[in-house]
């Protein structure tokens, strides 16, 4: 099983780092895990967010966002659109539905005589 990380939607901020209090170093990254294993393939339900500041170069936790960062990231999360959820299965998968159907057939022919 093999996850992958998609990038949804990627916002540099004018605001204040709360931390260096520069102006031009934030960063939102929206992204989005995808499930993949021999039989399907799945996106995850939730949105995974980070707020990055490129001049001190660290990663700002919601505990340190000011009202104007959060309002920020509102928008931004909506913009950020998600893969639709879906199974898409694979080609192993049918496979295996057809030799069970198989199996199945073949036990109900030999145990039921005619």
């Amino acid at each position: 099983m093999s996850i992958k990380t998609h990038t949804l939607h990627t916002a540099r901020l004018k605001n204040n780092c709360p931390t260096c209090f520069g102006t031009d170093g934030l960063e939102f990254t929206f992204t989005q895990a995808e499930k993949e294993t021999p039989f399907f393939k799945k996106p995850a339900t939730e949105i995974e967010n980070k707020l990055y500041c490129q001049t001190c170069k660290n990663n700002i936790y919601p505990v340190n966002w000011t009202e104007d960062i959060e309002r920020v990231f509102d928008y931004n999360k909506k913009i950020a659109e998600t893969y639709k959820q879906y199974l898409k299965v694979k080609p192993l998968f049918y496979i295996l539905v057809v030799v069970a159907l198989l199996l199945v057939a073949a036990v109900v022919y030999i145990l039921i005589p005619i």
